[in-house]
């Protein structure tokens, strides 16, 4: 099956030369990537990749990247924070739509990761209640990919706080 998602990366100060990063990924097998570097220091990949399930795709995109760029920095595997727009556009609704659902469905509809003016979810939670819904068609992989980010990402931020911490805080966010 095919997936599409996005690895987002900080590189280091050595890897800033486009034609070398792009020749390195390439030599690692990142040749089924759209390679950004639009913004200073940093390297978006976008990948359409052939695997088993979505897990195995993006795990071998990380494993490629990190042997090709040992030192750039893992910022974020998407889709996984998103906004109503882009909920919305995955689903193919209106934002409008996707704010009534949000709003009628106050105690069920998945709790943001943070809230404010521009208010984020993990996209797998927001597909995942709309899939308990009928009538949302959703393709499966969009949903596999949403989950293996989230996991990732969350992974990611979890090494981050000390053991201690971690243990301590886990069962007062339950």
């Amino acid at each position: 099956m095919e997936y599409t998602f996005t690895l987002k990366y900080q590189l280091g100060d050595d890897d800033r030369d486009p034609d070398m990063l792009v020749e390195r990924l390439g030599e690692a097998g990142c040749d089924d990537a759209l390679v950004g570097i639009g913004q200073p220091g940093r390297l978006a990949l976008e990948f359409t990749r052939e695997a088993a399930d979505a897990e195995a795709a993006v795990r071998s995109a990380l494993t490629a990247v990190r042997s090709a760029i040992p030192s750039a920095k893992l910022i974020e595997v998407a889709p996984d924070l998103v906004g109503l727009t882009d909920v919305a556009d995955i689903v193919g609704v209106s934002r409008q739509n996707m704010r009534k659902l949000m709003l009628a469905h106050p105690g069920s509809f998945p709790a943001p990761v943070h809230e404010g003016s521009a208010s984020i979810w993990h996209l797998a939670d927001v597909l995942t209640w709309l899939r308990a819904r009928s009538g949302y068609l959703l393709a499966e992989e969009v949903l596999d990919v949403a989950r293996v980010a989230l996991q990732v990402n969350v992974a990611k931020e979890g090494k981050r706080l000390p053991r201690s911490a971690s243990k301590s805080f886990h069962a007062l966010v339950g």
